[in-house]
């Protein structure tokens, strides 16, 4: 067997601006490089906010704008201006101001009392927010008889939008979250139900969850949105027993639609108080029409500080589920497998692949009736995921975690099963039975729990694999022979490897599994190997980088992707007593996006500067109520990963090989 290896190196520079280290580039004014500090990065945060989702022009924000405030000339960090006025403090009408997680909103210096003093030096501001990236508090500047006073509202408005938008949004209203914002508003209620409810931070996470499909729900069954709090409805008893109550109608809808998520008697366990804060912090946003990669990472963020567990659970970089997909490019009438989801990292990533592919279709057919595009595919990714997605996982919390993962990037809930997969197929719920998954699947990807401490060591389980058999090793023919005893015990991934393959359509199934090295390449596990080379063909083995999985775990992994053979193809092999001779493209994925410690790295140049790219990007907006879409060009770093170009590598050899 020949291999081809793909020397893939770190992803090239553009012809680009060069930030220099410890620096940020402004987003407002694209030249500016400020020091790289916490505040800085909520700041730059907060200004890309009031652009793609508030709607501002850049040229209407000013950045560290100097104001006059008694005898004093403070820097605000944001000022918003209309479009056609000078940049004068009489012209100001919104101030924001951002601070490290470190500042406290009750601050005698740095807290909301600091904007609270800029918007009353200010005569035309008249709304304010002040944030730390957990705590955000929005403001409304009231003046009545000479006297300022600031009523506290669930947001600030969007350009050209009145107050009727910050009580009670429109679904034509409601923003697209972008960058970290929905990271920001996720740990913010999450720590809010954990500080203002008395709840383990877990225990907060499931009623955020609720929470969340009460959101989603909203936006895909009413007819005008039910999820809201107005500024009077929190501050009062009753406002909030209404927001309780229109939440409560919400959920029992979730119920009659979720039944295998969530138990008839189920409620949602917060106060009216705490529940109508955490409406505040979401009813703005679009959490259907957000970007598929600011749902991941805020989703992900608030699910793996919950939900990793001590069984050999870790969850798959995006990247590489990113990596694995580009690689096998699943179709819309392929069925896509992950036997160990957990929470469904492989099937959104595969799902979304497949759902780009219908948009492109459809958006070609209906040219610019782009309702009608919509309208078709959605109707076709409802299809595609009730019939063609099957994830299983034998936790209970995880299937629970990724069909809200699930849901919220597409709706693909139906065919996500607890279950033990390596158990005989008797033994699993007759719903996941009626489904004859084995020998159909097209496509599987997978990254199995790995580990000596959760053996599998149940005899009637290992009997039904070959390899929960004992083997023995011939020197002198270099052969393993599989005896008739079963192992006292194996690790999971060892059988893992044989249900994935078992589960492939012979002769054209594919899977790409993510393993721990020594399974590649430890002399006692040469009888796995041999298994592998005997049912299956290597079309690619990839070499993980050692920080892949940090900063939860450190493990020296490989992603290996496998065709299974046909059963003529295993007897013509046994027939001439040899494998038949063929390529695997293998690479090292040496640049991986992040370092041990979890932080992103970045493309740099000789000097150690930072990289910046400009690119466009597709944002989905409303105008009079008729959807359009919208080009913007905005500039972000060079992640230094080279996964990508592995996927796009492996892809062009592929096509050489058929």
């Amino acid at each position: 067997m020949d291999t081809v290896s793909a020397t893939v190196g770190a992803r090239p520079a553009p012809s680009a601006v060069i930030v220099q280290q410890g620096k940020l580039l402004d987003f407002i004014d694209g030249l500016t490089q400020r020091n790289e500090t916490p505040e800085e990065y909520v700041r730059q945060e907060i200004a890309k906010s009031l652009v793609r989702e508030y709607g501002y022009l850049k040229a209407e924000i000013a950045v560290e704008f100097i104001l006059a405030v008694g005898s004093r000339k403070p820097r605000a960090d944001l000022v918003v201006f209309n479009s056609d006025d000078p940049h004068t403090q009489d012209r100001a009408r919104i101030i924001v101001e951002c601070k490290s997680q470190k500042v406290r909103a009750n601050d005698r210096s740095d807290g909301v009392g600091q904007l609270q003093s800029y918007m009353a030096a200010c005569p035309n501001v008249h709304y304010g927010m002040w944030t730390n990236g957990i705590e955000r508090f929005c403001y409304r500047r009231i003046e009545s008889d000479g006297h300022v006073t600031f009523d506290e509202i669930p947001d600030i408005p969007s350009k050209g939008r009145g107050e009727d938008e910050v009580e009670r949004p429109k679904f034509e209203q409601l923003k697209a979250a972008s960058s970290d914002a929905l990271l920001f508003a996720f740990r913010r209620c999450h720590n809010y139900i954990a500080g203002n409810q008395g709840l383990q931070k877990p225990e907060a996470f499931w009623e955020l969850l609720k929470i969340i499909f009460c959101k989603i729900n909203d936006e895909r069954q009413s007819n005008e949105v039910n999820f809201f709090c107005t500024s009077k409805e929190r501050h009062n008893l009753n406002g909030q027993m209404k927001v309780k109550k229109r939440i409560a109608d919400l959920f029992a809808d979730v119920k009659s639609q979720f039944d295998t998520i969530f138990r008839e008697n189920e409620e949602i366990d917060l106060n009216p108080a705490v529940l109508a804060y955490i409406v505040t912090q979401l009813q703005m946003y679009s959490l259907l029409n957000s970007d598929i990669d600011v749902k991941g990472r805020a989703y992900e963020e608030i699910v793996g500080s919950n939900l990793r567990g001590d069984r050999g659970e870790f969850f798959t970089p995006r990247n590489v589920c990113r990596m694995a997909v580009a690689m096998l490019d699943p179709g819309e009438k392929q069925l896509i497998v992950d036997p160990a989801c957990g929470t469904g990292g492989f099937l959104i990533t595969a799902m979304n692949h497949v759902i780009e592919k219908i948009r492109k279709v459809e958006e070609s057919k209906w040219g610019a009736n782009l309702a009608s595009a919509e309208d078709a595919v959605r109707s076709r990714i409802q299809s595609f995921a009730q019939k063609f997605i099957i994830g299983v996982d034998l936790n209970p919390n995880l299937v629970k975690a990724a069909k809200m993962n699930m849901v919220m990037n597409n709706d693909g809930a139906g065919g996500l099963y607890q279950a033990n997969s390596l158990q005989s197929p008797a033994r699993w719920d007759e719903t996941l039975r009626d489904r004859s998954i084995f020998g159909q699947v097209d496509i599987l990807f997978t990254n199995p729990p790995f580990g000596s401490k959760i053996p599998i060591d149940d005899p009637a389980v290992l009997e039904a694999y070959d390899l929960g058999h004992a083997w023995n090793y011939d020197e002198e023919s270099d052969e393993w022979t599989m005896r008739s005893e079963v192992q006292k015990a194996q690790p999971p991934e060892i059988l893992f490897i044989e249900r994935c393959v078992k589960l492939l359509k012979p002769g054209t199934g594919r899977c790409a599994i993510v393993l721990p090295d020594g399974i590649l390449g430890s002399p006692g596990l040469g009888y796995v190997r041999e298994w592998i080379l005997q049912n299956t063909r290597v079309l690619a083995s990839i070499d993980l980088h050692p920080d892949t999985f940090q900063p939860h775990v450190s493990i020296q992994t490989s992603l290996l992707v496998l065709q299974r053979k046909s059963a003529e193809e295993i007897a013509i092999e046994e027939a001439a007593g040899r494998y038949n001779d063929y390529n695997v493209f293998m690479a090292v994925a040496d640049h991986i996006g992040h370092d041990k410690r979890g932080n992103v790295t970045y493309v740099r140049d000789r000097a150690g500067n930072e990289i910046v790219e400009e690119i466009e990007e597709r944002t989905k907006e409303y105008e009079d109520g008729a959807l359009v879409y919208k080009l913007q060009r905005t500039q972000r770093k060079v992640v230094d990963d080279n996964t990508f170009q592995i996927a796009a590598a492996f892809r062009s050899w592929l096509s050489q090989q058929i």
